[in-house]
């Protein structure tokens, strides 16, 4: 149906939109010292606007959602569709506050020993 209106309106729409979803979304993608706002996010991807962001893309990234840092993702294919750059991953590994343990802690150990008198 957008096929029959003139190219002015349909850049305007397509521009809109890119605005809405800017907008919306808190995502960002953190790339050395740049950052870049997410457009969607899936299960194995994420879009970018590839009007500001770089023409490729590759590597390990870090996403945030607003100041809170969720992911660190390995992006192995970017590619431009529609006016997005849209990355592929090939992980992305949740960000924990805490160390990952190397041992196996029992559930009904005690939370600490008293001293001996």
């Amino acid at each position: 149906m957008l096929e029959f209106l003139p190219k002015e309106v349909r850049d305007g729409l397509e521009a809109a939109r890119k605005r809405e979803a800017k907008r919306k979304s808190r995502l960002r993608v953190q790339v050395g010292d740049a950052m870049f706002p997410v457009l969607r996010f899936w299960h194995d991807g994420f879009a970018l606007d590839a009007d500001v962001s770089p023409r490729a893309l590759r590597g390990l990234v870090d996403v945030y959602d607003g100041s809170r840092h969720v992911f660190q993702c390995l992006i192995v294919a970017s590619s431009i569709e529609n006016g997005e750059l849209v990355c592929d991953f090939k992980r992305a590994t949740a960000v924990t506050g805490a160390a990952a343990l190397d041992f196996w802690r029992d559930e009904n150990a005690p939370v600490g020993y008293l001293p001996r008198l």
